[in-house]
């Protein structure tokens, strides 16, 4: 998974592919437990590119997303959202699964 280091990457990925962007931060419990299969759900999904958005780094495009609780994930097509799984539960493999297959 790549890791978006500017608002300007995010803005240029978000126009001009089909991702699915992971929101996160490394002292968050519930985004490690889902780490472990992330590269499972990428591969299964791969007709999307998927990348990681620390929320510390960069807290205005979580500001911007209205990206207030993480792990979260938004996927957008060219420009277009398709949806955002946004909450600040814990989410599971299966609701990770859920979530992509109903953006199809």
């Amino acid at each position: 998974m790549n890791t978006v280091k500017t608002a300007e990457e995010y803005q240029a990925i978000k126009q001009e592919k089909k991702a699915i962007f992971v929101f996160s931060a490394e002292w968050c419990p519930d985004c490690r437990f889902i780490e472990p299969f992330l590269p499972e759900i990428e591969q299964q999904f791969s007709d999307y590119e998927f990348y990681y958005i620390d929320r510390d780094q960069l807290l205005d495009v979580c500001t911007n997303e209205n990206i207030f609780g993480i792990p979260s994930f938004v996927a957008y097509d060219r420009g277009k959202e398709l949806g955002r799984f946004v909450s600040k539960d814990r989410k599971t493999k299966e609701e990770i699964e859920q979530f992509i297959q109903g953006l199809q």
